[in-house]
């Protein structure tokens, strides 16, 4: 592993399937009475979120404390940031603290590469989303979702997802999830499928790692795993489609388009939902929708992320009882 984990882009294929193993254990770890591990015991982990969040940081603190690491949640609303701190002076006075991780969210793109290649800070830096660029722990947790469901839970270790169909729906252009999504799936082996309105495709994107389409009916019956987006009407300056009903007519997953999907297929979303825009209730909450899985799995990948970045231990969960911290090897 490298020491950051900044775009899913930087992961090989042998860094995304360790990653991916590794969440394996710590899912097993998540199965027990005691659910901590020692591993970060003594560690100092700063989850520093310039933007909202709910499941992103609430998933990332869960981790943090499963893995005996001392947490400080930083927020942008009510901390100096507000009286104009910069995002260098934040930086220094959290080295001056000794950290050792920063969890960063920010709304402007390259700002974890920056803290993490400044020099302004020692520590390891982790990506939670910059702007709209990428989320590559969220990638990793839908990857690990799609493996869990389309290869199986044991089958799928040490395995990739070569050969497996993903289609992602939705308002690609301000999607730091597609961007992360199309770098590991196909770093991973699958065959990914765009498909958006023209006004929601970002300039450039012949050059991604995957097929683009405009009609979401011809794309469902050879999909795997179908992903639905959020329009992110925050990042919105213009009216890219002409209204919410006209969207969802010819981009929403109802009961009817899911039906037209292969029988082991799964529909996914990163959340929040939009219901009744690009996803119904029906399908929200039919046993194919992964929603809630995808959250449960967010926490195991993000033990493994910071297990592997901070701690540099092999997890052995076999023959341990069920009332004591999970032993661990060292290599």
């Amino acid at each position: 592993m490298q020491r950051h984990l900044i775009s899913a882009a930087d992961l090989t294929r042998d860094d995304a399937v360790l990653i991916l193993d590794t969440a394996e254990e710590m899912a097993r770890v998540a199965d027990r009475p005691i659910k901590k591990l020692p591993t970060l015991r003594g560690r100092t982990i700063v989850n520093l979120f310039f933007e909202d969040s709910t499941r992103t940081r609430i998933s990332f603190e869960a981790a943090e404390k499963r893995l005996s690491a001392d947490v400080i949640n930083f927020t942008a609303k009510g901390s100096s940031v507000s009286k104009g701190e910069s995002l260098k002076d934040t930086a220094q006075t959290l080295e001056a603290m000794g950290v050792d991780a920063v969890v960063i969210r920010h709304g402007a793109s390259g700002a974890p590469y920056r803290l993490a290649t400044s020099g302004w800070i020692d520590a390891a830096v982790i990506n939670a989303g910059d702007g709209t660029h990428q989320h590559p722990t969220q990638a990793l947790l839908d990857a690990f979702t799609m493996r869990r469901r389309l290869v199986g839970r044991d089958a799928g270790i040490g395995q990739d997802l070569s050969g497996k169909r993903i289609t992602i729906v939705g308002d690609i252009l301000h999607s730091r999830v597609a961007r992360s999504n199309v770098d590991l799936l196909h770093t991973l082996g699958a065959e990914v499928t765009l498909v958006a309105p023209p006004t929601l495709v970002p300039v450039g994107i012949e050059t991604w790692p995957c097929e683009i389409a405009y009609d979401l009916d011809s794309t469902l019956a050879k999909s795997d795993a179908v992903m639905m987006l959020r329009v992110q009407r925050e990042r919105m300056n213009a009216a890219f489609f002409p209204t919410e009903r006209e969207y969802s007519r010819r981009y929403g997953l109802d009961g009817d388009r899911m039906a037209r999907m292969p029988e082991h297929a799964i529909v996914m979303h990163p959340g929040p939902m939009v219901r009744g825009m690009e996803i119904t209730a029906e399908v929200a909450d039919s046993d194919r929708c992964t929603v809630v899985e995808q959250v449960a799995n967010g926490v195991s990948i993000r033990m493994a992320v910071l297990y592997l970045l901070l701690g540099g231990a092999v997890v052995d969960s076999k023959n341990v009882p069920a009332a004591s911290p999970t032993r661990i090897e060292e290599k």
